[in-house]
């Protein structure tokens, strides 16, 4: 039978509804997406790149809490309210991930979650 265990880190803001920040089995992660939320502030920037930094850092923190990290994320999927901004998060996307880049599905959006620009999730090799 497999395990499933929950990943929970009191590092980035908590969901904005009945999911999980990650939930861990067979050896992989699966995050939520993750919104720029600052979790201490809980304010969130208004700019793109401002935005997707954060949603990356919130990121990061959830993978490390579930024992993996950047390096070891097989596949992505990012989420624009505008797909015009598709070239400023590439550019702050890149800063976080080295070659070779996960696996990435990118879609444009009518609404994200709290006026959000961009929310990022992805799967992960735990370990």
């Amino acid at each position: 039978m497999t395990q499933i265990k929950l990943v929970n880190s009191d590092k980035v803001p908590g969901a904005v509804g009945p999911y999980s920040q990650a939930l861990t089995a067979l050896g992989l992660i699966f995050t939520s997406g993750q919104l720029p939320v600052d979790p201490v502030s809980k304010a969130m920037p208004e700019d793109v790149k401002q935005q997707t930094t954060q949603s990356l850092t919130n990121l990061g923190e959830v993978l490390r809490e579930g024992g993996s990290d950047f390096s070891k994320v097989l596949k992505t999927t990012v989420y624009l309210a505008d797909i015009k901004d598709f070239p400023a998060v590439n550019e702050v996307y890149a800063a976080f991930f080295s070659s070779p880049f996960p696996a990435r599905s990118c879609f444009a959006v009518k609404d994200l979650p709290l006026g959000a620009k961009v929310e990022i999730e992805a799967v992960a090799v735990v370990g």
